[in-house]
């Protein structure tokens, strides 16, 4: 995933229940014990009052990005003068998940992980508390606090064992110098329009293209089947955790869509070829700085990109089209972002809440991370801060990420691979490999439900 470049950040890229009965207790075990300012819970004994230090682990390795999060530290720090905190970055989540199993004296109290789809697994395994009683101490309720994507990505089965730490929305970028000379007056808010204009904006160069209006292939870049079907709203798992995949008509309904545009535009091969011409996502040769492409699908942090590679046009910035039968939820997109959490092994994990409290629902704390870091903030107050510093443009993100209808891929005992066997599926469809999209939704969701069933 991407780290900062002035103006812009990384990308991300999204088990079995924690015993319902344990979370009450927990809960209850708060409520009887919150006069003494301890949580009475396992690993939750420690008086924040008193000269602590805990540890604090987190992926960011970035220049500004670390200072941004020293910054962040040292105004905690500053409001709680008895804790401090022991700062350790650039850590992979396998250096994570390892000092999660094993704990000791180096362990992290505190992390953070670029991987949303770590969450579910997290959760399961009890690496990572139940913030749930946390919560119920300090009188916060989450679903106000956070966006409703950024909500639901922290929670697996009842088990919030994580908050958002600044999220990434996605949306369309385009190049409005193209979109004038072909005619066209503003951003698409509708598939068919979107195929119009794609296609309207593609200019042919003998067996290839000059300038491409929209690179439909799942290979693409950023045009994953996840970030495609968010505009569906899918539902990717029924109640009983089953697949729904190939009962869900969000899914039939995507994977046509996108297949007729890559058919309409040229066909897949063509498009692959001309694909693999094109310059690096994060390099300053990507297809939608030089021209090649007129449309893209991408997050927040590709607008400082795109305007660092001093393009030759202006930039425009709008939220993904909707499917036609949906056209009042335009405005909607993909939500995902960066999470936090209080490992199980902590001895000190009411000093390591105040901690995870102040950095995901302080609104000057995570306005000033935003601000630095550049990314979505990740609370509801935050996203209407006056204090927030930004390109005018950037606020299409802010409302994307504040929309109820955004969504996100959900949480899962085993991790994302649910989604690489979809985005697998979308592979072999646009190819043509796979001809019978209702048989091969049906063999996904076989595969998804199998490997969910070995991962609990």
């Amino acid at each position: 995933m991407p780290h900062a470049i002035p103006g812009v950040v990384r990308t991300p890229a999204p088990g079995v229940v924690r015993k319902t009965a344990f979370a009450l207790t927990a809960s209850l075990a708060l409520l009887t014990t919150a006069c003494t300012g301890q949580s009475g819970g396992p690993g939750a004994d420690d008086d924040p009052s008193k000269e602590t230090t805990i540890t604090f682990w987190h992926a960011w390795s970035a220049p500004s990005e670390v200072q941004a999060v020293k910054s962040l530290i040292a105004g905690f720090e500053k409001a709680h003068p008895t804790i401090h905190v022991k700062v350790v970055g650039n850590m992979t989540d396998d250096k994570m998940n390892q000092a999660l199993r094993t704990g000791g004296t180096n362990a992290p109290d505190v992390i953070s992980s670029f991987t949303t789809n770590s969450v579910g697994k997290f959760c399961s395994s009890g690496a990572l508390v139940d913030l749930n009683p946390f919560f119920k101490k300090s009188g916060i309720d989450p679903a106000a606090t956070f966006p409703k994507a950024m909500n639901e990505y922290t929670q697996f089965g009842g088990d919030r064992c994580s908050v958002p730490l600044l999220g990434d929305a996605y949306g369309l970028y385009y190049n409005k110098k193209e979109f004038e000379k072909a005619g066209i007056a503003g951003p698409p808010k509708t598939w068919s329009e979107f195929v119009a204009d794609a296609k309207k904006l593609t200019i042919k160069k003998g067996d290839s293209y000059k300038q491409l209006g929209f690179m439909p292939n799942y290979h693409g870049w950023e045009s994953t089947t996840e970030h495609y079907f968010a505009q569906y709203s899918p539902t990717y798992f029924a109640p009983d955790g089953t697949s729904d995949v190939a009962k869900d008509p969000a899914f039939e309904a995507g994977f046509t869509r996108q297949k007729q545009l890559v058919d309409e535009l040229g066909g897949y091969q063509k498009l692959e070829k001309f694909r693999a011409t094109l310059g690096d996502e994060w390099g300053i040769n990507h297809p939608f700085h030089t021209g090649q492409v007129a449309m893209q699908l991408d997050g927040e942090w590709r607008l400082g990109m795109a305007e660092m590679a001093q393009p030759g046009f202006e930039i425009g910035v709008a939220p993904m089209p909707v499917p036609d039968e949906q056209a009042d939820q335009y405005g909607k997109g993909y939500i995902t972002g960066t999470i936090a959490g209080i490992a199980a092994t902590s001895k000190k994990q009411n000093a390591a809440w105040e901690l995870v409290k102040y950095m995901s629902t302080d609104t000057n704390a995570v306005v000033g991370f935003a601000n630095a870091i550049h990314n979505v903030p990740s609370t509801l107050a935050a996203l209407k801060s006056p204090k927030l510093k930004y390109d005018p443009r950037f606020k299409t993100f802010l409302e994307i990420a504040a929309n109820p209808n955004s969504t996100t891929a959900p949480a899962s005992v085993d991790g994302g691979t649910y989604l690489v066997t979809i985005q697998q599926f979308g592979y072999d469809y646009e190819s043509g490999k796979v001809t019978d999209l209702k048989a091969g939704l049906k063999k996904t969701a076989a595969q998804i439900d199998t490997d969910i069933a070995q991962a609990k």
